[in-house]
């Protein structure tokens, strides 16, 4: 059985114990069994549970890119020249470390980037000499983001 095989409905002490570790997911198993009234023993087989069914996908660290000096976000609505050309688009958008999240789409696009960079300069130079050289992409939207006023993750 493959992770995200296992099929499991998550029950109002799984919520609970999501949203700590969403919050928090350094939280001791034990902190957490003290506030939900539960053995440690019940929140370690809920939370492996969830692992095994593709709920919980690791813990990760979450970076600050504005502290890094990535202040420019940008999205980027692009237009391929033919719908078959989207593997061999997405496999160069890959090799562009300047785009965080790429999207396969409905509606007037067929592809939709998050890019971030330094400064505008860079943002330039990445669209003259990285983005518009790739040849199955038929145009491209810019939109520069001015800021993020709401960053959250699914309530469980």
């Amino acid at each position: 059985m493959e992770k995200g095989d296992f099929h499991y409905r998550i029950d109002n002490l799984d919520k609970s114990i999501l949203m700590a570790l969403m919050d928090n997911a350094r939280v001791p198993y034990a902190e957490l069994a003290k506030r939900f009234e539960v053995s440690p023993g019940t929140i370690h087989v809920r939370v492996e549970k969830m692992k095994q069914a593709g709920i919980i996908e690791g813990t990760r660290v979450q970076v600050n890119p504005k502290k890094l000096g990535y202040d420019v976000c940008c999205f980027i609505g692009i237009i391929l020249k033919s719908a078959r050309d989207y593997p061999q688009a997405l496999a160069k958008l890959e090799q562009l470390e300047e785009v965080v999240e790429a999207y396969y789409t409905t509606g007037h696009y067929n592809i939709f980037i998050k890019v971030m960079t330094r400064s505008i300069d860079e943002l330039q130079r990445v669209l003259i000499s990285r983005l518009q050289p790739i040849d199955e992409i038929q145009s491209t939207e810019t939109l520069i983001s001015l800021q993020q006023p709401i960053d959250r993750d699914v309530t469980p």
